[in-house]
């Protein structure tokens, strides 16, 4: 499978939604190859399917002061933040009836991610996403509509923790967040990072197979 990489740079949520929404239109209908979008977000709270406001620990007024935006959307799982020095992933690609073996896969490729920089990672057969320990690396979700993907994963690579504090991050108590930075003792080049994350992504996509079916879904694991 031949999977075009597309670096947004920067860019705000609603707009890289809608950017994401027109290619996810364009592969469902044949006219594109898949895609993976990689983009950095200004400070941002998304709600999945599964979040309740209780996720959010602060009124919302808070986080309009604050300038975090705050947005529902519709792939897997509950409430997550995005912002400056992490690497989010956006995966747009045929997935038929597959979609728990889309998870795995993103999820796999991203635990090779953290494997490559040294970091004892892997997933949880009980929660999504990728873990070191009981800390939270990587952040996945997806959505499928007319047999496509959309959404994807969060990597902290410098992300600022601190800001996980003002929700219930993936809506799980008892858990924390680390980043790259935090379990290697430095920021880390986040070139290099989309570099291996790209190589994971593509050695491991090379693989899917061909798949039918699957009209609209989510899944979090």
């Amino acid at each position: 499978m031949n999977l075009e990489v597309r670096d947004l740079g920067t860019m705000r949520y609603a707009e890289a939604w809608e950017l994401q929404k027109e290619i996810h239109a364009a592969v469902a209908a044949g006219r594109e190859s898949p895609h993976l979008l990689l983009v950095e977000h200004p400070p941002v709270i998304t709600l999945g399917r599964n979040a309740g406001r209780s996720s959010l620990l602060k009124p919302e007024s808070w986080y309009t002061e604050q300038g975090i935006d705050v947005h529902v959307i519709e792939r897997g799982g509950d409430v997550t933040w995005h912002g400056p020095g992490q690497l989010v992933g956006y995966l747009i690609l045929p997935v038929g009836r597959q979609v728990r073996q889309l998870f795995r896969f993103l999820e796999q490729a991203l635990v090779e991610v953290a494997h490559s920089f040294g970091i004892e990672a892997g997933s949880d057969p009980e929660l999504a996403g990728v873990w070191h320990g009981r800390e939270k690396l990587c952040a996945v979700g997806l959505a499928v509509r007319n047999r496509v993907s959309f959404h994807g994963f969060a990597l902290n690579v410098n992300s600022d923790l601190a800001s996980f504090d003002a929700i219930v991050p993936c809506g799980i108590t008892g858990r924390g967040v680390t980043s790259l930075a935090r379990l290697l003792g430095e920021e880390q080049d986040m070139a290099t990072v989309k570099d291996r994350t790209v190589a994971a992504l593509k050695e491991r996509f090379s693989r899917w197979p061909a798949a039918v079916g699957e009209p609209e879904a989510s899944w979090r694991g």
